[in-house]
């Protein structure tokens, strides 16, 4: 399994005229905005709020998806000749102050076909109001549940973006050094796994959707009176000996490119495999923009791939696309 799915992946498609539109749109709108904007507590509060309103807006989904709302989250089942034996734990991003598992469908829905397994998006705690012990609270207490639920731990998966590839990788770390069963793999979207005051000098001026300024300053909001340097606050510090398979996808001009290289680098230096994957010129979490973006429709052939992988050890991969 390992030579299947330990590799860098730096794909050569076609940068297709929708994303180089895209990140123009980004550039001169969204990453300005959130440079004027996101420099004080209030704009936290506006955005979280803003957020509770979105949950109540209508979406529409394919008629092949069913969204079955929980008390802490909500089940997403699409496609077909699914697994109920099995299931997916999905963390969303917003950088924990925004976003929901509603924001998300367009990932959860297609990890749920391309998983062939139900998607379980967790409505985990957020700031301004919790902290990050709280929100990693959550994420343990639903995979727990997910044990008591019956499925055993080698039939879940987790995955999450940006903040919640942060997550996602804390409750790993923590499983871990509780000494709990793991989950099959994960994988993490351009995860944000760097929380102390490293600067991020790389790419600040090339990304097109976030300021590094304001990246830097969620962190030192987050992590306040806490060691920025504790794996579960920053896991690019962690150790990840015993940790299973991970998938790390992210953009060649990311902000955060450099840490998740650096995670993908410990974990190898642990011992995990690891699929990294590299998109020239992406934006962050491109995948959400799978109706959008042709190149976000192929990552999730990636994926299928890297999960083919490790439930099926000996069958041929091409990742390498």
């Amino acid at each position: 399994m390992r030579s299947e799915i330990d590799l860098d992946v730096c794909p050569d498609y076609p940068f297709s005229w929708q994303c180089r539109a895209l990140n123009g749109l980004l550039r001169g709108t969204l990453k300005p905005a959130s440079s004027l904007f996101l420099r004080h507590p209030l704009a936290i509060t506006a955005c979280s709020r803003l957020g509770e309103i979105i949950r109540l807006v209508p979406m529409r989904q394919p008629g092949h998806v069913s969204i079955v709302p929980h008390r802490s989250g909500e089940w997403v089942r699409a496609g077909h000749g699914l697994d109920e034996r099995k299931v997916l734990l999905y963390f969303h991003g917003g950088g924990y102050f925004s976003g929901s598992p509603a924001t998300h469908r367009p990932i959860t829905w297609r990890l749920s076909v391309v998983a062939r397994r139900p998607v379980f998006a967790l409505d985990y705690r957020q700031g301004p109001i919790h902290s990050l012990a709280e929100s990693l609270q959550d994420a343990l207490d639903a995979y727990g549940e997910l044990i008591e639920r019956g499925h055993e731990p080698g039939d879940i998966l987790f995955a999450g973006d940006s903040a919640g590839g942060h997550l996602t990788l804390a409750t790993l770390l923590a499983l871990r050094d509780r000494d709990l069963p793991l989950p099959a793999a994960a994988i993490c979207l351009s995860p944000w796994a760097d929380l102390s005051d490293t600067p991020r000098r790389a790419n600040r001026w090339m990304d097109p959707m976030l300021p590094a300024g304001r990246v830097e300053w969620l962190a030192k909001r987050w992590t306040s009176g806490l060691d920025p340097r504790d794996p579960l606050v920053s896991p690019v510090y962690g150790d990840y000996t015993g940790l299973p398979p991970l998938m790390i996808v992210t953009g060649s001009t990311e902000v955060l490119r450099d840490e998740d290289r650096r995670v993908a680098l410990r974990a190898r230096e642990a011992g995990v495999p690891v699929t990294y994957e590299e998109w020239p010129r992406m934006p962050h979490v491109f995948a959400i923009l799978a109706d959008l973006l042709p190149e976000a429709r192929l990552v999730y052939r990636h994926m299928a791939r890297f999960l083919a992988a490790v439930e099926n050890p000996g069958a041929e991969s091409s990742l390498a696309a």
